[in-house]
This record gives C-alpha cells, sequence and structure tokens, in this order.
C-alpha cells in the first residue's frame, strides 16, 4: 500500500508539472494498470525485467507525454501499432476516455495480456486485437501510435495507408534520429506521399530518465 500511495503522489506530480490533467481516478486506473502489467510481466516479456526507473515513470507517464502535442477528440479513432503489454495505447485510453483506441500486435500472449488488463480496468474504449499492420484493411484512423516498434520509414509506410487525410503519426523514439527522418522523408512517395513534415520533441527535460528520448510527429 505504501508503495501505492507514493507512485499515486508521484505520477499525479509528474503529470500536474506538464499540465497533463487527471481527474483523481484517472490516477488510481493508471497505478492498477502498473499493477497489472508487472503481473503479467512475469508470465510473459512485456517489457524488460530490469528496469533502471520506476515502470510508472518509464513506461506509464512516458506513454502520457503524447498529450503534450496532440490533443485526443471525443470520438476520435486511434491505432496502438505493436502495442506489446498496452503501450502508449492503455494509459491514454484511460486519460481520455471519450476516445477510441485499437491495439494490435502480432504476438498472441501479448494480446491475451493487453485484453484482460482492459477488462480488469473497465476500459470501454480500448480493444486489443491479435494482427499485423499489413493485414489491417477497410479501416482508417485519425492517429497512429508507436512506440520503438520499427524504423521510422516502416511505419510512415503503414501509417500512410492507415490513416485519415491530415492523420498523424505519433512516436515516442530515442537515440539519434537524423538518418529514420531523411529516409522517411525521402520515401515518402511510395506511402502516399506521408509525411510531409516531420516534428522532433525532445523530452530528456522532462526527466532524467528520459535522455535522448524524444517523440516524432508525422503529418500528411
Amino acid at each position: 500500500m505504501d508503495k501505492q500511495r507514493d507512485e499515486l503522489t508521484i505520477l499525479g506530480t509528474l503529470c500536474a508539472e506538464q499540465g497533463i490533467k487527471m481527474l483523481p481516478f484517472m490516477v488510481e486506473q493508471l497505478v492498477r494498470y502498473r499493477d497489472y502489467l508487472e503481473h503479467w510481466n512475469r508470465k510473459i516479456n512485456l517489457i524488460s525485467r530490469k528496469e533502471d526507473a520506476p515502470v510508472i515513470i518509464k513506461h506509464i507517464f512516458h506513454s502520457l507525454l503524447i498529450t503534450l502535442h496532440h490533443s485526443f477528440l471525443e470520438g476520435e479513432k486511434n491505432l496502438d501499432l505493436g502495442t506489446g503489454g498496452g503501450l502508449p495505447g492503455i494509459p491514454l485510453a484511460i486519460l481520455n476516455p471519450h476516445t477510441n483506441f485499437i491495439l494490435i500486435d502480432a504476438t498472441g500472449k501479448k494480446v491475451e495480456a493487453c485484453r484482460d488488463m482492459i477488462k480488469q480496468l473497465g476500459l470501454n474504449n480500448a480493444v486489443a486485437i491479435h494482427t499485423r499492420a499489413e493485414e489491417m484493411k477497410g479501416v482508417v484512423f485519425d492517429t497512429v501510435l508507436s512506440r520503438q516498434v520499427a524504423p521510422l520509414d516502416m511505419l510512415c509506410n503503414w501509417a500512410g495507408r492507415l490513416l485519415k487525410p491530415k492523420g498523424v503519426l505519433i512516436c515516442l523514439k530515442g537515440g539519434n534520429l537524423e538518418s529514420e527522418i531523411a529516409k522517411a522523408l525521402e520515401t515518402s512517395k511510395e506511402h502516399r506521399n506521408f509525411p510531409a513534415e516531420i516534428e522532433l520533441h525532445p523530452i530528456q527535460e522532462v526527466n532524467p530518465y528520459f535522455t535522448e528520448k524524444q517523440i516524432v510527429v508525422a503529418r500528411g
């Protein structure tokens, strides 16, 4: 209980410092999600088991930082590519209950874990599907989300096919991204002229655990 109270305080404080507004029940849900994520991680590999930072910061707060650069509107349809343990889709679904999130992953056991966590959290705006981006047809999204899943040009290839006009791709990535960005822009004609522009938003000043981490926003 002490750990849970501490993390409620830590997460609430970090979000308040960044202007991320949350109701108290949302903070509680996010901490519960942390518990479920760690429980499932002992069964299957969802996140690193040798963490150099608390899960509540390195994974959950990290995912919430996307909201600094995108406002999720009511009824908006979002795709979380290669969600793994539900990141960033589940934290964002908790924070934006009137926005819809589809989480996909090619690994069945990870999807099983996500489905259980979504059920336990009582989320009505999130669904996990066992599929690959290449296999998705007949559906388009307002926003495509990704967290260290694939090189940027590959993500843009998928996003160009899956996004509505004026849709946006938002990625959480680390390291030197200059070559990835250059390749994505050079090959944009291969993915329906997506992207037309790419923005980089470093987040190392937000928290020392995010050194060399950036939010990448690609627009058509």
